[in-house]
């Protein structure tokens, strides 16, 4: 078995694209001509967004993620040659800080950031 892709349940799957693509670099991939399924070209995995309406369609319960809240305890790593520049880069387009970059004691930079949507994002330098 494999991990084949990460979904996230947005409002607007296409502004959250645009906001990926902006914020984190990452290039626009497949995107439903309904606008309420689309996914990131972000490797072998893939990172796809779906709107409520769609993910209510399958038949179970979630919360929906606010940005207003504590984002759930799961987050979206993103490795970064430059953590502060990746950083500064989001913030410029929508993110929310968490915590700045900072130095961790086995070496790796770490910065956390809030997505448009609420979602907890981590920008790291590779573990050395």
């Amino acid at each position: 078995m494999k991990l084949g892709y990460t979904l996230i349940y947005v409002d607007d799957v296409e502004k959250t694209m645009k906001f990926y693509k902006d914020a984190f670099s990452l290039e626009m991939g497949f995107i439903h001509p309904s606008k309420d399924y689309g996914e990131m070209i972000t490797g072998e995995t893939k990172l796809g967004f779906v709107d409520h309406k769609t993910a209510r369609s399958h038949g179970f319960q979630y919360t929906p993620i606010s940005g207003d809240k504590n984002p759930p305890g799961v987050e979206l790593g993103f490795i970064s040659a430059d953590v502060e520049k990746s950083y500064q880069q989001a913030i410029n387009h929508g993110a929310t800080s968490v915590s700045r970059p900072d130095k961790k004691s086995w070496g790796q930079v770490v910065a956390y950031l809030k997505d448009i949507n609420g979602f907890l994002i981590e920008i790291c330098s590779e573990i050395t």
